[in-house]
């Protein structure tokens, strides 16, 4: 694509940018535990600092690298890309991935350190079960769904409310609290606090992410055809752009002017 960055400028945006919100995740969930012992009120803390987090580190870095942050979002990309849509290569996948785990656990490093804790703590807090796997398959699967449709249907602008919205929700309606990322999955295992995940419960909760990515995949497929099939995206200013809205009525033709008469002919 004509005018895009080097590489090595792409990756350093992953780099930061996935930093960044580890250290949102992270440092949020310290603050809100030493603020409140309502695990509740803990939790929409977190919920909250991540969704406008991640919604500005898109809207910043979107333009640099496409703000992916997240292995499965590349992943994903890739694989449309070899399907005939626009996507990254190899290259760029093997720059992105490595520079998204470690820009990962910089993030979780830094966050324990701005709270005093110890800059590297593995946590103790296990994730280990059959229903918390299944939720990150759904959050993952989902938003894989989002990012691609969105590409899909030409509303990719929309992305940083989108995506950072979805992530809110699954905060909430998965029973994993939505980590759906290997890169900041890995990263949190790096800080024994709130946001944390025990090393051991790591890999399985990768392979859920990996199964909700084809799982997502095969969705798009499903609801919007192949990269071939572009979906028609209507207007925003359109009336009809739900299939739900009546149409907008008829204008009446204009009336037609009356005819002559006889004696207006005669001089």
């Amino acid at each position: 694509m004509t005018g895009e960055p080097p590489l090595a400028r792409r990756a350093a945006a992953e780099f930061v940018g996935t930093g960044a919100l580890v250290a949102v995740v992270v440092g949020s969930g310290i603050q809100a535990t030493g603020l409140s012992q309502d695990v509740g009120v803990q939790l929409l803390a977190n919920s909250l600092a991540t969704v406008f987090g991640l919604g500005v580190l898109i809207l910043l870095l979107g333009p640099v690298s496409g703000a992916h942050f997240n292995p499965v979002v590349t992943l994903a990309a890739w694989w449309t890309a070899r399907r005939g849509g626009e996507g990254p290569g190899p290259r760029e996948v093997a720059a992105y991935v490595p520079a998204q785990i470690a820009g990962a656990i910089g993030g979780a490093v830094l966050a324990d350190t701005m709270f005093a804790e110890p800059p590297v703590a593995w946590s103790t807090h296990e994730r280990w079960a059959p229903h918390l796997w299944l939720g990150e398959v759904v959050a993952t699967a989902g938003l894989v769904l989002l990012i691609l449709g969105l590409a899909r249907v030409g509303r990719s602008h929309f992305a940083p409310v989108a995506v950072a919205s979805y992530i809110g929700a699954a905060y909430w309606f998965t029973s994993s609290t939505s980590f759906a990322n290997p890169a900041v999955t890995i990263g949190r295992a790096f800080s024994d606090t709130f946001a944390g995940i025990a090393p051991a419960s790591v890999p399985l909760f990768v392979a859920a992410q990996l199964v909700g990515l084809a799982v997502g995949a095969g969705l798009l497929v499903l609801l919007f055809g192949g990269p071939g099939s572009r979906a028609r995206a209507r207007p925003a200013d359109d009336p009809v752009a739900s299939p739900a809205l009546p149409a907008p009525p008829a204008r009446p033709a204009p009336p037609a002017p009356p005819a002559p008469r006889i004696k207006d002919l005669l001089p």
